[in-house]
């Protein structure tokens, strides 16, 4: 295997290894290592069906279930996909629901791990995908700020009333199976044990101990802060391109920046994390 950084350093591709072939399992405690240095791993050239896919990913840890099961396969359940087809138009526009920096299901009580996307089917321009390192965004905080936001809970739900984006409707039964979870604003991660802020603001409804105008103000301020282009890498999809990212290192939003005619469609598996636990 050969690796190289790309973007600002928190990016690796990897080559020489071929999922097809199901590598050796010795391989996990390595790969495993990279996500929590890196956070986004591209592989390119995995020309994977839904079951390789799956054991890829299995290396990451187990697989976990996807919150909006309407978007999964038939026949793989734990398989989700991104498909132009299930994307609604406004003024001849998609309406892609990942279109702003964010981090999957933080309303469960033990978030992914990590999210994985196998592109299968890609516009002839655009789509991209783009990260943003909330650990370096934490430590470029100024110091007095860091002590006085370690410590903070917030309420995560399915959307919060000032979500800037619309999450897929529910059934009233739908949404009643939907977690809602108080997470921390800063994280300590599991395996680097770095810190790293802890935001999604389509899913952010309220801080413990601040009123809601407090609390609005400051999750917009450390999400414009975190979101800025000097911590963001942008990926450049390739069919094949078989990218894991970590959660709890980063965010990372969707473009509708291509043509609503063309097919975009991508395989989505998400690796089961652990409860935060906040940095302090």
């Amino acid at each position: 295997m050969k690796i190289e950084t790309l973007g600002p350093s928190f990016a690796a591709r990897i080559t020489g290894l071929d999922f097809k072939s199901k590598p050796d399992a010795s391989l996990k405690d390595q790969l495993n290592a990279w996500l929590a240095e890196f956070a986004v791993l591209v592989f390119p050239s995995q020309f994977l069906n839904p079951q390789e896919f799956m054991n890829a990913v299995s290396y990451f840890g187990d697989l976990m279930p996807q919150q909006i099961t309407q978007f999964t396969l038939k026949d793989f359940p734990l398989v989700g996909y991104n498909s132009t087809e299930d994307l609604p138009k406004k003024d001849g526009k998609l309406q892609v629901r990942g279109e702003n920096f964010h981090t999957d299901h933080s309303n469960e009580i033990a978030p992914p791990k990590a999210t994985s996307l196998l592109a299968v089917t890609l516009p002839s321009l655009g789509g991209d995908t783009q990260f943003v390192d909330v650990r370096r965004a934490f430590d470029d905080l100024p110091e007095s700020q860091k002590l006085e936001i370690q410590g903070l809970k917030v309420l995560h739900v399915h959307q919060s009333n000032r979500s800037p984006r619309e999450f897929a409707k529910l059934s009233p039964e739908a949404l009643a199976l939907i977690p809602q979870t108080w997470q921390p604003l800063v994280i300590r991660h599991p395996e680097s044990l770095r810190p790293a802020l802890y935001l999604n603001t389509g899913r952010m409804q309220q801080i413990a101990k601040l009123s809601d105008a407090q609390g609005f103000e400051l999750i917009d301020e450390l999400y414009a802060h975190a979101s800025q282009p000097r911590y963001e890498y942008r990926h450049r999809w390739q069919v094949g391109d078989l990218v894991i990212w970590d959660n709890r290192s980063v965010m990372h939003q969707a473009n509708a920046d291509y043509n609503p005619e063309e097919r975009r469609y991508l395989y989505r598996l998400m690796v089961q994390g652990v409860p935060l636990e906040p940095f302090q």
